[in-house]
């Protein structure tokens, strides 16, 4: 699709060959579920004191991010949030997420202590 609003502050090129130039960086492909290297960490860190499991290492694109997430808090039973490419679970969950990372085929998946 071409976004013209994109191009307001380009200036007209006589070159047929010129590509215009973003800043925006392309999104990841999701990677297969198998290989997968995600990391299971309980954080108390600027949380005054409530304890959360973050799992980081995730590689794809922000939907399958968020949709991982929301599986992962409605079968933990629990709430959290998804930033800067972590997941965030309320609660220390970090068996519960293991076991359901690993049922999803999430074979790299570790919890670190």
């Amino acid at each position: 699709m071409n976004d013209w609003k994109k191009n307001l502050n380009m200036v007209y090129s006589t070159n047929p060959d010129f590509q215009y130039e973003s800043d925006e960086t392309p999104e990841e492909e999701t990677i297969p579920n198998e290989k997968q290297l995600l990391r299971v960490v309980l954080d108390k860190k600027q949380r005054r004191g409530k304890a959360v499991t973050l799992v980081t290492g995730f590689v794809g694109t922000d939907e399958d991010l968020n949709e991982l997430g929301k599986m992962l808090k409605v079968k933990c039973g629990v709430g959290g949030s998804v930033k800067d490419g972590e997941i965030i679970v309320q609660g220390d969950v970090r068996d519960k997420v293991l076991a359901i990372l690993q049922k999803e085929r999430y074979s790299k998946t570790r919890v670190i202590k």
